[in-house]
């Protein structure tokens, strides 16, 4: 990759460096949330929240470690609390987890649940918190790669035979990685210019254009690509945007696929536009370089630019009608002066 590529990593880097400076304030404001509330549940029914929200863990094959979620009871009575291992896979490709509830089912591959230690029921006091040890086990035969899970909390019905409360569950996710020789490889499978999303070349006016950005993961980790996407008017750069560099970075599941839209600023309401990005991810900084370009090009230039073509058209025309009538004239006269000179003979 050229030195330019190097630069604008190197400038990646940087700001992660300050995201993760800022990472115990945006903690503080976002790091708890409902797992109800993800799932469209009544803001009325969230009597638990959980964090982290999301914990990323190495663990190394034949090793065991503690990971630490704590529920917070948002009532002021007492609450008994159901902790269940799930698996997960990826529900969608916005990232969105699809939570595997059977719990005799598992995931077909990278499951987080059979390592996980079965938990036991934990009443929690009103208005107060309780930190939850869930104890990893991998076994030494694991492959290394990606794992994900998660741990569901469900508080149970009062009077009811320890009946859970379904619309009131919230999840804190764990993506472990066994260290090893794993397989990264992500394929970028889209790259193109949208406007309200209809990728086209084309646009009349500048407004709401993102670059869309797909990735399949054909390895057998998670990964976190990461980058900067700029927009250049000729050799000026008008606009650069980051692209995933907010900590905890998104993710991408083995065996699926994710996208993400970026929208592209400061683009002017005329002109020709390269849009440009510098992607990494990975252990050792695997870089992708892909080039997109698009005009904007307003409604009055295209109808200026139509009259214009039927007006040159239409003299063009002109010009080849009065040629031939031209053509024609002479060729008339000259007959009739051939004539007249052989009749006086």
């Amino acid at each position: 990759m050229g030195n330019k590529s190097v630069l604008k990593i190197q400038r990646v880097r940087t700001n992660l460096l300050l995201a993760l400076m800022s990472a115990a304030v945006l903690t503080t404001v976002f790091g708890s949330h409902t797992f109800a509330q993800s799932t469209g549940a009544s803001s009325a029914d969230n009597v638990l929240k959980v964090s982290p929200l999301r914990t990323d863990v190495t663990i190394a094959a034949g090793t065991s470690k503690e990971v630490e979620v704590t529920v917070t009871n948002l009532t002021a009575s007492p609450l008994t609390v159901d902790p269940i291992e799930n698996d997960f896979i990826a529900g969608d490709e916005n990232g969105t987890p699809a939570l595997i509830l059977n719990a005799n089912s598992y995931a077909p591959t990278h499951s987080l649940k059979r390592f996980m230690t079965p938990l036991t029921d934990v009443t929690i006091a009103g208005d107060t918190s309780k930190t939850i040890d869930v104890l990893i086990t991998v076994p030494k035969t694991a492959q290394a790669g990606g794992y994900f899970g998660a741990v569901r909390f469900e508080p149970t019905i009062a009077g009811s035979g320890g009946q859970v409360n379904l619309s009131a569950n919230v999840a804190s996710l764990i993506l472990l990685t066994v260290p090893g020789p794993a397989v990264e490889k992500l394929n970028l499978t889209d790259f193109d210019i949208q406007q309200n999303n209809i990728t086209g070349a084309y646009f009349q006016t500048p407004k709401n254009l993102s670059a869309y950005i797909r990735f399949q993961n054909e390895g057998n980790l998670q990964e976190s690509p990461f980058g900067v996407v700029d927009i250049k008017n000729g050799n000026k750069e008008v606009y650069e945007a980051n692209f995933n560099v907010a900590e905890p970075r998104d993710v991408i599941l083995p065996d699926s696929a994710r996208h993400w839209q970026i929208p592209l600023e400061h683009v002017g309401t005329f002109g020709h536009y390269t849009v440009t990005a510098t992607l990494a991810y990975g252990q050792d900084n695997q870089t992708i370089e892909i080039t997109k370009s698009f005009w904007v090009i307003p409604l009055y230039v295209i109808i200026g630019a139509i009259v214009a073509l039927l007006v040159l058209i239409g003299i063009i025309i002109l010009i080849i009608f009065a040629i031939r009538r031209r053509r024609r004239r002479y060729s008339t006269s000259r007959r009739h002066g051939f004539g007249s000179q052989t009749y006086r003979r």
